[in-house]
């Protein structure tokens, strides 16, 4: 120990009373930063998993939407003209939410369905079985797109508080963050 890290002070009751305080609020301090950075860590781990889980599932979910859509054309032949002429406001819409994590603000998103289908009579001649499973499946691919954004828009805001509070514990512990 070199003379920088001493702190002098009177061999009193007094001293050693609040020596004791600051060693107290500075073992306190340290476990609230590693619960934080435990917190952190658990959230970082579970959002990248679902990250993997869900990139996994969108490419399987899209490869099915774009085949319906390619067994709709077939069937019911060009409907897009009859699509775009008819839209006039979305159905499904993204409502931005916010979630704690110790003390750390994330981002979520969550899709909602406002209105009702005015696409119930596309393909009633010919086509409409595969026109629904061509909503289904697109509907399906929307609602993990969203979780996927709401995911990857979290990984960043999570990211840096998470090293900080890391490098903060272990600063504290004096451990080493090489080995």
């Amino acid at each position: 120990m070199s003379g920088k890290d001493r702190i002098e002070i009177f061999p009193s009751r007094m001293a050693q009373t609040i020596m004791k305080a600051r060693l107290k609020g500075a073992q306190t301090g340290r476990n609230l930063l590693k619960k934080k950075s435990d917190a952190l860590t658990l959230r970082f781990r579970q959002i990248l998993k679902k990250i993997i889980e869900t990139k996994m599932l969108m490419g399987e979910v899209m490869r099915e939407a774009a085949f319906s859509l390619a067994e709709a054309k077939f069937t019911a032949g060009d409907f897009s003209t009859t699509v775009i002429q008819n839209v006039n406001k979305a159905q499904v819409k993204i409502r931005a939410k916010k979630d704690n994590v110790a003390g750390v603000t994330l981002p979520v998103f969550e899709h909602y369905h406002e209105g009702t289908d005015s696409y119930e009579l596309t393909g009633l001649a010919r086509g409409g079985e595969q026109l629904a499973k061509l909503k289904r499946n697109y509907a399906k691919a929307v609602e993990l797109l969203v979780e996927l954004a709401s995911l990857q828009s979290s990984f960043p805001g999570l990211n840096v508080p998470l090293l900080t509070s890391s490098q903060s514990w272990m600063r504290e512990s004096g451990k080493s963050s090489i080995g």
